[in-house]
């Protein structure tokens, strides 16, 4: 029996995390997203909608449990079968599995650090290569990577926040008719999922068809110089180690401007990206907080 998703459009609030996770799947170029913050947030419930905003696709959320091996993860090569028959004989991994699908992670700063390096570098590479003595086999890994974690329980270390193209912080809303609402829409859903469903197709519909645009244009959406200059300066006033995230706010500014119908990029895009792409690789001290806010950046922006 078929289970019952429910619909992206009918989360309530959580603005920043729904547009990184579209972005991401406008373009996957964009690195992933990694989505930090509290328990019953609707992030695993975000990641789990997408399947339904690219179900032409048959795109599916292929999850990676925290106590996988290396080998679980990557796949195997039995070695003995090649000695003895010449011919390589491959174990499939996850992320043979989550080739051309999204690749989900809750909790990933609980997995082993050289796990967390094996996806982040098959997600940029788009190939998974396994080699053992001496024998190597390759396939393509082309997949949209969502890690979501509390940062109570730990957090990833600077080098491989760094290789996620955007984070998003998210909390429980504060606002009291938003919370009814979300208590409000959750329990319809119980009560009758298949009305419930129904009811927000059109809305659906609506942004899948917001989604196919936005991809159809993406590669025609034009920037200027001064766009450039601008991301240069907001990284270097920011003091933002190396050069990714000028590279990642593009991309992601470039794709708003797609989602948004347009084919040039403006300020606006360069601001809302920065958001996304610069907190967590902005130098900070242990105990100083990494979040950066839209009004502080455009006053940064003003003051360029």
């Amino acid at each position: 029996m078929e289970k019952k998703i429910y619909p992206f459009t009918a989360i309530v609030g959580q603005e920043d995390m729904k547009e990184a996770l579209l972005l991401n799947i406008i373009n996957p170029s964009l690195g992933g997203v990694l989505i930090r913050g509290e328990k019953g947030t609707a992030k695993s419930t975000a990641v789990r909608a997408l399947t339904q905003l690219l179900k032409k696709y048959d795109t599916k959320v292929v999850n990676l449990p925290i106590s996988a091996t290396e080998d679980r993860v990557v796949g195997t090569l039995d070695i003995e079968h090649a000695i003895k028959t010449g011919e390589k004989k491959f174990e499939k991994g996850i992320l043979y599995t989550a080739d051309k699908n999204i690749l989900y992670v809750d909790e990933i700063n609980l997995l082993e650090d050289h796990i967390v390096d094996v996806l982040l570098d098959a997600a940029a590479m788009g190939v998974n290569t396994i080699e053992r003595e001496g024998i190597s086999y390759s396939h393509p890994s082309k997949f949209i990577l969502v890690g979501t974690m509390n940062p109570e329980e730990g957090d990833l270390r600077p080098q491989l926040l760094d290789r996620f193209g955007l984070v998003v912080d998210i909390c429980g809303e504060r606002d009291v008719d938003k919370r009814v609402e979300i208590v409000t829409r959750r329990i319809e859903f119980e009560d009758n999922k298949d009305k419930f469903i129904d009811s927000w197709e059109s809305k659906e519909n609506d942004l899948r068809v917001k989604i196919e645009k936005a991809r159809d244009i993406l590669s025609d959406v034009k920037y200027s110089n001064e766009i450039l200059q601008l991301i240069a300066k907001i990284g270097i006033t920011l003091g933002v180690d190396g050069h990714r995230c000028d590279l990642s706010i593009i991309k992601t500014a470039i794709t708003l401007a797609a989602l948004e119908g347009r084919l040039s990029v403006q300020k606006n895009d360069i601001l809302k990206a920065a958001k996304l792409a610069i907190p967590h690789r902005m130098r900070k001290t242990p105990f100083e907080d990494s979040k950066l806010s839209l009004e502080s950046l455009e006053k940064l922006v003003e003051s360029l």
